[in-house]
């Protein structure tokens, strides 16, 4: 399966399938092909999908190739859900969604950075509220599909259910770390912006408030806190990344012909504080699962043992619904956030 052999006229592929034809991204072309060795194209559609849509496609590569290195195996046997996983800890089923733009939003590739877009980098509010919309859309869809149609096949039955979401929805979506899907999933939303507003009311740093619900521009209500009841038992875990994106193959790949800057923030210790680094790509150190999450259910009908996704750069979340604490794993080594910049070509 060659991912970058044209199969769409050039009319028809996607500005991102675009951007990475460059001869400067010969190497992150590559490595991505690399990732991609030993998918199973059921369809025989992938690589056009790839092409004239990406993001969900990408992703999909991107989570094989976190399988590969766990050094799972897929059984490509059944059309449906996207993987069916053997680990030694646990065989469980992964489904993979995006989360993407609402209709008369703008595209995430659609950057200006115009000034009034980079004014609303300051605050956070309408980037998370946002966030919170798309991924609980995205969310409650496959939940849907996983009962009415997932839930009745036999490799599917009394295996956890693993969701995985990327969030594409808007501009700067990687700017967001864990603030929306902490309250989508556990109704937990730390506003920074309240703390902007009134720091000395917060000496402790930005409150965690319960919203509940997020209303959408056509004043209909988004209801918050899927995994804080048992609604969603059937749901194991949620797998997210505003990381996994075509930033980390740039951060990954070792060009030494190219003058490419990494702009990363990091947590190394288990109180998750963050700092931040500045660094060429040839010096910059990234692998494939950092800046992973896992969001596990604490009402899961099947749960999914920690142990399926302990590894360094993974970090896992834990909520107890009685007492309302988030319990995070794998602050010691955890990426928050990637910017990569391509500033000029070196003469070689």
């Amino acid at each position: 399966m060659d991912l970058f052999e044209l199969k769409v006229s050039e009319g028809n592929l996607h500005q991102n399938f675009r951007n990475i034809l460059v001869p400067e991204r010969e190497i992150e072309r590559r490595l991505f092909q690399s990732w991609a060795d030993g998918f199973f194209d059921r369809d025989k559609k992938f690589v056009n999908e790839f092409q004239t849509t990406f993001n969900s496609s990408f992703w999909e590569i991107y989570l094989f190739k976190v399988i590969k290195d766990f050094g799972y195996s897929v059984d490509w046997t059944n059309s449906a859900p996207d993987f069916d996983i053997a680990s030694p800890f646990s065989n469980f089923t992964l489904e993979a969604t995006t989360a993407n733009a609402a209709n008369g939003k703008t595209n995430e590739w659609d950057k200006t950075f115009s000034q009034e877009e980079l004014k609303k980098l300051k605050r956070f509010t309408e980037i998370n509220k946002e966030a919170m919309i798309r991924l609980a859309n995205s969310f409650l869809s496959k939940s849907k599909k996983y009962i009415k149609s997932y839930s009745n096949l036999e490799h599917v039955k009394r295996k956890p259910f693993v969701l995985a979401i990327a969030p594409f929805e808007q501009p700067h979506f990687n700017l967001q770390y864990n603030r929306p899907i902490n309250a989508v999933l556990y109704n937990q939303y730390v506003d920074e912006d309240a703390y902007l507003d009134n720091p000395q009311k917060y000496p402790i740093g930005p409150p965690t408030v319960e919203l509940d619900f997020i209303e959408k521009d056509n004043g209909s209500e988004v209801p918050l806190g899927f995994f804080s009841t048992n609604e969603f038992e059937h749901i194991s875990a949620v797998i997210f990344s505003c990381t996994a994106s075509w930033g980390k193959l740039s951060a990954m790949s070792l060009d030494f012909g190219s003058n490419v800057e990494v702009r990363s923030v990091w947590s190394s210790s288990k109180d998750g504080v963050p700092s931040k680094r500045v660094l060429l790509s040839q010096e910059h150190s990234e692998t494939v699962v950092d800046g992973l999450q896992v969001y596990h259910n604490p009402y899961a009908l099947n749960r999914l043992p920690y142990e399926v996704f302990d590894k360094k750069g993974v970090v896992q979340t834990y909520f107890d619904p009685q007492t309302k604490d988030i319990t995070r794993h794998g602050l010691e080594h955890a990426l928050y956030f990637r910017q990569v910049i391509r500033l000029t070509q070196k003469k070689i």
